[in-house]
């Protein structure tokens, strides 16, 4: 998928992570984000003759985290100048530079720039990397659906959301997990009227019996299909009635009664 001057590659790991690989045109340099997996960073690397100069990693799970010591060290033999960045209020020992909301990740070999997000909700320091065209989310948003909450709260979570919600239309979402069959069977549940997302579902399903990714998505069709985008919207909020036999007073309540839900599907 190419943004501007940035090509944007998956990597595969694990049964259903996304490495993603952000390349410019002009040289062989790439960055590399969540890279949990070292050894299929380094084997596309090889394939493809290319030389990491950063990382970027959104949280602290071992499956986001796991290759950064191997892809260290695999740079220190090559003798390759590498900068690790990563969210300030989380524990990784290998970050060089330690990022907050509103700072900024300029990588001049790619040509590009970033501006970080605190997204708590799935952990407590969970941060995301975005520009004009594209947002690396880790686990705080799928296509479809959002990440589990092991550390915050609903309130921050569906805060979170908002604020990726708020991007521009037509921002291309690079989660980290292939999850989007499973969380559309569950927005089905949610909202079983919702034309946009039947045809969407038609969709995934084709691009998934062909072994195809689904990710990058999109803001604007996440708006209109992916329920926790949504709990402003009425028929959201008379689903997460109609399930927790109670009318919620607010939004994050919905949320909450919503995530839950999905929690036990």
């Amino acid at each position: 998928m190419t943004n501007s001057q940035q090509i944007v590659t998956a990597i595969k790991a694990f049964n259903d992570n996304y490495i993603w690989a952000i390349s410019g045109q002009s040289n062989n340099k790439i960055a590399l984000v969540d890279p949990g997996d070292a050894l299929v960073c380094i084997d596309y690397m090889r394939k493809n003759n290319l030389v990491l100069s950063a990382i970027l990693i959104t949280h602290h799970h071992k499956d986001h985290v796991g290759g950064i010591e191997k892809l260290l060290e695999y740079a220190k033999d090559k003798a390759w100048p590498l900068t690790v960045y990563g969210p300030a209020t989380e524990s990784i020992a290998q970050l060089d530079i330690t990022l907050k909301e509103d700072d900024t990740v300029s990588l001049p070999e790619l040509n590009c720039q970033f501006n970080v997000l605190d997204l708590p909700g799935h952990t407590k320091g969970h941060i995301a990397y975005h520009n004009e065209k594209m947002v690396f989310c880790g686990d705080t948003l799928f296509s479809g659906g959002c990440g589990r909450l092991f550390e915050g709260t609903p309130q921050q979570m569906h805060h979170s959301l908002s604020k990726l919600a708020k991007l521009a239309a037509d921002t291309l979402i690079y989660c980290a997990h292939e999850y989007t069959q499973a969380n559309l069977a569950f927005a089905l549940a949610v909202e079983p009227n919702n034309t946009d997302l039947h045809n969407y579902a038609e969709q995934v399903n084709i691009k998934r019996q062909q072994n195809q990714a689904t990710i990058p998505s999109n803001i604007a069709q996440e708006l209109r299909i992916n329920p926790f985008l949504r709990c402003h919207e009425h028929s959201i909020k008379l689903a997460a009635r109609n399930h927790s036999k109670q009318k919620q007073s607010s939004n994050d309540e919905v949320f909450s009664v919503i995530r839950a839900w999905k929690d036990n599907f």
